[in-house]
């Protein structure tokens, strides 16, 4: 039972933070040290790889449901210019996420093995909270208005910038949504664009990512039991729910507030990833 348990409070963690620019790998390492995991016979090392990665797959498709309609180019409800707009955005996409499907094959395992550590975790919190809150203090000082927002209206040119930025996320504790709405708020992109892009830039990425740790996982001879099997379900669909909640809450917020608050909270959470280091509370 005490299983299930544990696969709820992770799936909601990462239901609540992988879409906030908080970075989703600071709050699971956290929440995984205090419930001491990996350890015991559901919570081994190689399970523990598989897991994280489809929970996130089910953060994915809390984005895929809230947008499918935007997202669909089939949709019977589109008219034919409408259609053509969400072919073109979905290669936007595409061309977006090729810097980091290139980096991130040849530096993903490297990152994960010599990078995941509270020191750089807790670094990348703690600066990326700075720059969010510099970013929202500079355009309120001079009143800057973005010149996009509308995220269908992003040339391909700016769609691959923010992909080029999307790189930075590779390093632990950046978080992909933070690198990504950073960016396209400081190229000029609104916060509801840039959060909207970031979030279609996730389901490309994430997926592949997923995809890859599995294959990876099953093509060394890993199998589930059937506890492992149930708290990965048990993960997934958490994860997906919590997420959906999430973008909801965002949206709504960012439509009448700036990014400064998600800044000062990383920095917090930057804080308290330090504090469990130094007391060897964090398994990393």
């Amino acid at each position: 039972m005490f299983d299930f348990i544990k696969s709820i409070i992770i799936g909601i963690v990462e239901g609540l933070t992988e879409f906030l620019p908080v970075s989703s790998t600071g709050h699971i390492i956290i929440a995984e040290s205090l419930m001491k995991i990996p350890g015991g016979a559901v919570w081994t090392k190689a399970f523990m790889n598989v897991f994280d990665y489809v929970i996130q797959l089910g953060a994915i498709m809390a984005v895929i449901q809230l947008y499918f309609h935007k997202l669909n180019p089939f949709s019977p409800k589109k008219n034919t210019l409408e259609k053509q707009q969400t072919w073109q955005l979905w290669f936007k996409v595409i061309v977006a996420c090729l810097p980091a499907a290139v980096i991130g094959l040849l530096m993903n395992d490297f990152m994960d093995a010599h990078f995941m550590t509270p020191t750089v975790v807790a670094s990348a919190l703690i600066f990326y909270g700075i720059l969010f809150i510099l970013l929202e203090k500079y355009n309120e000082r001079e009143s800057v208005q973005p010149w996009l927002t509308d995220v269908n209206k992003m040339s391909y040119k700016l769609a691959f910038t923010i992909g080029l930025i999307q790189v930075l996320s590779i390093i632990p504790g950046t978080s992909r949504s933070g690198a990504t709405i950073l960016g396209a708020v400081f190229l000029g992109v609104s916060r509801v664009a840039a959060a909207e892009f970031s979030f279609f830039l996730s389901i490309p990425v994430m997926v592949g990512v997923s995809i890859l740790k599995l294959g990876s996982f099953f093509h060394k001879g890993g199998t589930f039991t059937g506890m492992q099997g149930a708290v990965l379900a048990i993960g997934f669909i958490v994860s997906w729910v919590v997420a959906w909640y999430a973008i909801k809450f965002m949206m709504n917020y960012i439509k009448q507030n700036d990014f400064k608050a998600f800044g000062w909270y990383r920095i917090i959470i930057g804080i308290i990833v330090i504090i469990l280091g130094v007391f060897g509370l964090l398994h990393m």
